[in-house]
C-alpha cells in the first residue's frame, strides 16, 4: 500500500493544479568547483505524509518517502556525492564539478504540492593571470628625449565569465570580458621603466579573483639595458666618428705641408738649373 501510494503520487508530480499546487519559484545559486551545495525545500520540518523528490533536468536523482526513509538518492553522474537531509528534505551535493550546472527541482507533495526549482551555476577555480614583457622597437617621448618603455601583456587560458583588466593601486585602466565561451584572453599595457606605481593584472568571476602583481625591474630591466646600450653605442660611434674626422684632418695637413715643401724644393732645383744654364 506505502509503495503504491508513493507511485501514485509521482504519476501526478509533473500536472499542475493537483492537491493545490503552489507557484514554482526559481533561485540562482552560483557555487565554486570541488565546494558543496546545500539547496534547500523552505521546509523546517516534513510531516509524515510528505513525499520529497528531487530532479536534476529530467533525471530523479533522490527521494524520500513518507516515513523519512531513503527510497533512493543514488545515479550514476552524482554517485556516493548525494546528501538528503530527512528533516527538511534538504539536498547537498559534495565534491561538485562545472558538469552539474543546470537546473535542480524539488516537488514536496501531501496535502498540498509545492515546487522549487534552482538554476546552478558551477563556477571552475581560476586560474593565474601570468605576465609577459616586450620592448618597443624606438622608444621614445615627446620631446623626443629617449625613455625606457615596455609593453606588459597579461594573459589567461581557458576561461569564461570572467574579466581579466589592469589595475594602477585601485583604479582601473582597462579591462576585457569573456562570454559563455572557454577562450583565452590578453591584455596588453605600456609603462616606462622608471614609473612607480604600483601595477596589478586582476581576473575575477561572480565569486572570486586572482590576481598577479608586477614588477617592473623584473620584467622591464632588459628595455632599461636596451635603452642604455642604444645611448652606448650612440656615444661610441660618435667618438670614434670624431676620431675618424681629426685623422682625416691630420692627415689632409700633413699632405697639404709635404706638398708645400716638395713645390718648393722643385722650385728651388728649378732656379739653380736656370743659373747654370746662364754661365
Amino acid at each position: 500500500m506505502l509503495h503504491g501510494f508513493v507511485f501514485f503520487c509521482l504519476c501526478f508530480w509533473c500536472f499542475d493544479g493537483v492537491f493545490g499546487v503552489e507557484a514554482d519559484e526559481i533561485e540562482s545559486v552560483s557555487v565554486m568547483e570541488g565546494d558543496s551545495l546545500n539547496l534547500q525545500t523552505g521546509v523546517n520540518k516534513i510531516r509524515e505524509d510528505d513525499l520529497i523528490m528531487w530532479m536534476c533536468g529530467d533525471d530523479c536523482i533522490a527521494k524520500l518517502n513518507i516515513s523519512s526513509q531513503v527510497i533512493s538518492e543514488n545515479n550514476d553522474r552524482f554517485r556516493d556525492r548525494l546528501k538528503l537531509d530527512h528533516q527538511t528534505g534538504s539536498l547537498t551535493i559534495t565534491n561538485i564539478r562545472t558538469t552539474d550546472s543546470g537546473f535542480y527541482k524539488v516537488q514536496l507533495i501531501g496535502h498540498k504540492v509545492s515546487k522549487k526549482t534552482f538554476n546552478v551555476t558551477v563556477i571552475a577555480h581560476l586560474p593565474i593571470p601570468a605576465i609577459a614583457s616586450y620592448c618597443p622597437q624606438n622608444p621614445s617621448s615627446s620631446s623626443g628625449s629617449s625613455v625606457s618603455k615596455c609593453v606588459l601583456l597579461c594573459s589567461v587560458l581557458n576561461v569564461s565569465h570572467v574579466t581579466l583588466s589592469w589595475y594602477a593601486g585601485i583604479s582601473v585602466l582597462s579591462s576585457i570580458s569573456a562570454s559563455d565561451l572557454s577562450i583565452s584572453l590578453s591584455l596588453p599595457l605600456e609603462v616606462e621603466y622608471q614609473d612607480k606605481n604600483n601595477y596589478s593584472c586582476v581576473l575575477n568571476n561572480p565569486i572570486s579573483n586572482q590576481t598577479t602583481h608586477l614588477d617592473i625591474n623584473t620584467l622591464c630591466h632588459t628595455c632599461s639595458e636596451c635603452v642604455c646600450c642604444c645611448d652606448s653605442n650612440k656615444a661610441v660611434i660618435q667618438l670614434v666618428l670624431s676620431a675618424l674626422v681629426g685623422v682625416a684632418t691630420i692627415a689632409i695637413l700633413i699632405y697639404d705641408i709635404t706638398s708645400r715643401r716638395a713645390e718648393q724644393k722643385r722650385r728651388a732645383q728649378k732656379s739653380i738649373s736656370n743659373r747654370f744654364s746662364q754661365l
